[in-house]
C-alpha cells in the first residue's frame, strides 16, 4: 500500500515516547503525515504547547503538527458523537490544505472507526503498547516517574524551575544548595545548578596567571565575548537539568548575567543578550536580601558598597520583563521556610491535572 497522506489524531496530554514511536513509525510509511492534536477547555496544558513541543520533536521531517480545540464529549457508541469529531478533524485538516487522508495510524481500536470516518486505511501501531509501555494517563498520575518518558521539548516547558539570584554574599548559593538537599529525596534526579560565571572566572584568573604569575584579580580583562559564553552556558546547564528531573533549582541564570555585564562593562555591552533571548521559561525567582547578610570577602568578589544597587537591578529587571519574583529575607530558616512553601504550592500546581468527566483512563496490561 502507498501511503500518500498519512493522519494521526490525539490529546497528546502530555506528548510522551510511545506517541513519538507512533508518529515516527507513520511519518515513515507515509509520504505525508498530519498529526492532529485535539485540546479541550477541561484540560491544563495548552493546546498551543502541546502543538508546539510535537513541532519542535518532528521539526525538518514530513510531519505537519496541525491544533484543533474540541470540546465535543466523548462517546465511542454514538455515531452522532462520532460525526462531530471527524467534522473538527475534517475541517482542521482542510484549513491546512489536506482534503483527503489514504491511512490513519493510531494504537487504538477505536482507529477503525476514525479510518472509516475519512474513507482511509487504518494501520495499527503497537497496540499491546509493548515498544513503549507508556501513556498519558500513567504520566499524568505520576509526572517524577514518567519524566524520561515524556518527550524533551515538553520537559523543557514542564519542569518547574525555581531560579535564585541576588547581589555578592547575600546567601544565594547557600540557600540554593539548602533547597536542593532538602528537595532531593522527593527527586533523586535533581541536579546543581551552580553559577556558571564563578567557574568562568575561576579559570579565566587561573590562565591569567599562567601568563603572569602575579596577576591579581582586579588585573582581569572583561569582554562581552566573555558574557556571551557565560550566558549561553547557564542556559543550557539548567536546560540539561530540566531534562532530567521535573524540578530545577538554579544558582543563578542568564538574566543575571546580563546585569552582570553591566556591572562590569556598562551599559553599551550586550554579549550575554543573546542567551537572554533564549531564557526558558521560569515559575518564579527568590531575591536573596542583600540586608541581614554580612558581607563575606572571599577573595573573588568586588566588594561590599554595591550590593544595595545589584538588589534593586534585580528588582527592576525581573518586574521590566514580567516575571514572578520575591525577596527572600530575613535569617536562613527564615528564607527557607518561605522558599519551601513557595515551592510546594508551585509544584502542586503544576502536578495537577484536569481532565472532562468523560475522558477515558488508559490501563496497560499487566498495570
Amino acid at each position: 500500500m502507498t501511503i500518500d497522506q498519512g493522519l494521526v489524531i490525539g490529546k497528546f496530554y502530555p506528548p510522551h515516547i510511545g506517541h513519538r514511536h507512533l508518529i515516527a513509525n507513520a511519518a515513515a510509511a507515509s509520504t505525508r503525515l498530519a498529526v492532529v492534536v485535539l485540546g479541550n477547555r477541561f484540560e491544563n496544558i495548552a493546546l498551543v504547547d502541546r502543538v508546539k513541543w510535537l513541532a519542535d520533536e518532528f521539526a525538518e521531517t514530513n510531519v505537519s503538527v496541525i491544533g484543533m480545540a474540541d470540546d465535543c464529549p466523548e462517546d465511542y457508541t454514538s455515531k452522532a458523537i462520532w460525526k462531530a469529531h471527524i467534522e473538527l478533524m475534517r475541517t482542521a485538516l482542510g484549513l491546512d490544505g489536506i482534503t483527503a487522508v489514504d491511512a490513519v495510524f493510531s494504537s487504538e481500536e477505536y482507529g477503525e472507526e476514525l479510518a472509516a470516518g475519512f474513507d482511509a486505511a487504518h494501520v495499527m501501531v503497537d497496540a499491546a503498547r509493548t515498544a513503549y509501555p507508556v501513556s498519558g494517563t500513567l504520566c499524568r498520575d505520576d509526572l517524577t516517574a514518567a519524566w524520561r518518558d515524556i518527550i524533551k521539548p515538553a520537559r523543557q516547558d514542564m519542569a518547574v524551575r525555581i531560579i535564585l539570584v541576588g547581589s555578592e554574599s547575600t546567601g544565594t548559593s547557600t540557600l540554593t544548595r539548602a533547597l536542593t538537599e532538602h528537595y532531593r529525596s522527593r527527586y533523586p534526579e535533581l541536579v546543581d545548578v551552580p553559577e556558571f560565571g564563578r567557574q568562568y572566572t575561576y579559570d579565566k584568573f587561573a590562565a591569567a596567571q599562567a601568563q603572569d604569575p602575579g596577576a591579581v584579580l582586579s588585573d582581569l580583562e572583561w569582554t562581552f565575548e566573555d558574557f556571551a559564553v557565560i550566558g549561553e552556558r547557564q542556559n543550557e546547564m539548567e536546560n540539561e537539568a530540566a531534562a532530567r528531573c521535573p524540578l530545577v533549582i538554579a544558582d543563578t541564570d542568564s538574566l543575571a548575567t546580563t546585569l552582570w555585564e553591566r556591572y562590569y562593562l556598562g551599559e553599551g555591552s550586550y554579549g550575554s543578550y543573546r542567551a537572554l533571548h533564549q531564557l526558558p521559561r521560569r515559575d518564579i525567582y527568590l531575591i536573596t536580601d542583600h540586608e541581614g547578610v554580612a558581607f563575606e570577602d572571599d577573595g573573588w568578589r568586588e566588594g561590599e558598597h554595591r550590593r544595595a544597587e545589584m538588589t534593586e537591578w534585580f528588582k527592576e529587571e525581573l518586574t521590566a520583563a514580567g516575571h514572578s519574583w520575591i525577596l527572600v529575607t530575613g535569617d536562613h530558616e527564615r528564607r527557607m521556610d518561605t522558599a519551601i512553601e513557595l515551592i510546594d504550592l508551585i509544584i502542586a500546581q503544576r502536578n495537577r491535572f484536569t481532565s472532562p468527566p468523560w475522558a477515558r483512563r488508559t490501563v496497560l496490561a499487566g498495570a
